[in-house]
């Protein structure tokens, strides 16, 4: 980090430090701020009131409630059950594995068993479901029913459907929030699961993004003003509280994930205009998920607080909704981000595709993108250039897993445009591979799951059931016992069990 002294020299110089409120008088100014909240603009519209334990109340924004697929052993075999390929007593005991007391680990073993089924639930076996979300039938995706959100017109148009700003303002267009705004992990009163999980892995280091803003009138009113927003190489600072420490220094990096705006600023709202590319990180809690968000016709707003110590603010536009899928489907992987989260990425999938408003593509005539909006808080910062051009660094030790994670996520958009399935990239834990058949060795049902729950295999796979990757990440430490083959009578009786439950075809 830039030492601090040699800042606040560089600060006075200009005339203006970062984080203090200023004369009003025509000079140069500057003003920085490094981010320490990012979420997507999703309103809350559940009582103040509402304290019923373990539960978050759906809101009147999300009056048919809020998405919770897979928190039970019912939710998950109604979702088997739509698979017609599956045999009802398959359906049974996937939901409820037999034998389950018995091993060390039941909660887990479980877990790994629904990842795997859930994984293939295309229109046929052998089709992942989560690179190919549209090879399975839509379950259904609660949506946002109000009529308020946060955000910008960003058609200049006032539609019928759009969105009113808390404030008054028509024709705000935040679709992302009316696809996903009832999903349960990414709801809540400033306490959603995701949201937590994000944002505590940016403080603790994930990646910083800060906000530069510059003029030469008077910071609180300037109709002739800067903003820049980017990438930090520095990690955020947090005092004694563990709260976003203010006026400490941060690079800001004029490469990737970076835009330079003209603005406005009057009373302190800073208004910038509307560009073709707005560039800035994007919301991650793993390294892989890290990068550039990319909206198409985007701005942002800020509101400063008086003493210019703290500001809040909106940053939007259009993303590719195909983006959005994979970011927040192959965090981990799809199965594990579902039973976890209790969120379906296939509902999520048709949600967005369902709501895409923006980038229209001339070829398909179709939407390429959906109209996003993020919510902002920031801590006043001295943000300076660093002392020569730098590049966003890489993180050695995870570079093998963010390549598996843009390949999986090239397959996705490949099989969604060409509606061919594609395969699962190496490099990834898609359908729990590296760990499940590890699980199973305790269960006295395992042959049947193995033979059974179909997964796609990879070169190189070891006694256990680990592809290379995997084998890396277990390092020194052995599994239980190796994996055996599954019998073939085993077999024969699955493939059996399953030929009996499909449909035969009507006679004359």
């Amino acid at each position: 980090m830039v030492l601090r002294q040699r800042l606040l020299v560089s600060a006075i110089a200009i005339g203006l430090t970062g984080g203090m409120a200023q004369p009003a008088a025509a000079a140069p100014w500057m003003r920085g701020f490094v981010i320490s909240a990012y979420e997507y603009a999703f309103r809350y519209g559940g009582r103040p009131d509402f304290a019923r334990a373990a539960e978050i109340e759906p809101g009147v924004d999300c009056p048919h409630g809020s998405g919770t697929h897979f928190a039970d052993d019912q939710k998950t075999k109604k979702a088997l059950a739509r698979q017609k390929w599956r045999s009802a007593d398959e359906v049974e005991k996937i939901s409820a594995p037999p034998g389950l007391d018995q091993v060390r680990g039941p909660n887990l073993t479980r877990f790994y068993i629904w990842d795997r089924a859930l994984s293939y639930r295309g229109y046929k076996n052998k089709i992942e479901t989560y690179v190919n979300p549209f090879a399975a039938e839509d379950p259904g995706q609660p949506q946002v029913n109000s009529r308020i959100g946060d955000g910008f017109n960003l058609d200049g148009k006032v539609k019928p459907a759009d969105f009113v700003s808390p404030d008054g303002e028509k024709g705000i267009d935040n679709n992302l929030y009316r696809a996903w705004g009832c999903d349960a992990p990414w709801r809540g009163n400033g306490n959603a699961t995701l949201d937590l999980r994000a944002n505590d892995k940016m403080q603790e280091g994930l990646y910083t993004m800060v906000i530069r803003i510059s003029g030469n009138q008077d910071p609180m009113n300037d109709d002739n003003a800067t903003l820049e927003i980017g990438y930090s190489p520095d990690k955020i600072v947090k005092d004694a509280r563990n709260n976003v420490a203010v006026d400490y220094s941060y690079r800001i990096l004029k490469s990737a994930q970076y835009t330079k705006l003209k603005a406005t600023v009057r009373n302190g709202v800073v208004e910038t205009e509307q560009v073709e590319h707005l560039h800035t990180p994007r919301i991650a809690w793993f390294y892989d998920q890290t990068g550039d968000t990319n909206f198409t016709k985007g701005m942002v707003r800020l509101n400063i607080a008086p003493d210019g110590r703290s500001a809040t603010g909106l940053v939007g536009g259009y993303r590719n909704w195909r983006d959005l899928y994979a970011e927040n489907t192959f965090a981990q992987d799809g199965g594990q981000q579902g039973i976890r989260e209790h969120e379906d990425h296939v509902a999520l999938y048709y949600a967005l595709r369902r709501n895409a408003d923006g980038m229209l593509n001339p070829v398909t005539g179709k939407y390429d993108g959906i109209s996003s909006v993020y919510r902002i808080r920031m801590s006043s910062a001295y943000v300076v250039d660093p002392d020569q051009p730098m590049a966003v660094p890489k993180l050695a030790l995870e570079v093998e897993r963010k390549e598996a994670f843009e390949a999986t996520k090239l397959a996705t958009i490949t099989g969604i445009e060409t509606r061919v399935p594609q395969a699962v990239p190496p490099g990834t834990s898609e359908a729990g591979v590296g760990i499940t058949e590890r699980l199973l060795v305790d269960l006295p049902s395992r042959d049947y799951f193995l033979a059974t729950l179909y997964r796609q295999h990879y070169p190189g796979e070891d006694a256990f059931g680990d592809p290379p990757w995997a084998q890396q990440e277990r390092g020194s430490l052995p599994p239980q016992k190796p994996v055996q083959p599954v019998s073939e009578k085993s077999r024969q009786e699955a493939q059996a069990d399953r030929a009996a439950s499909q449909p035969r075809p009507l006679k004359d």
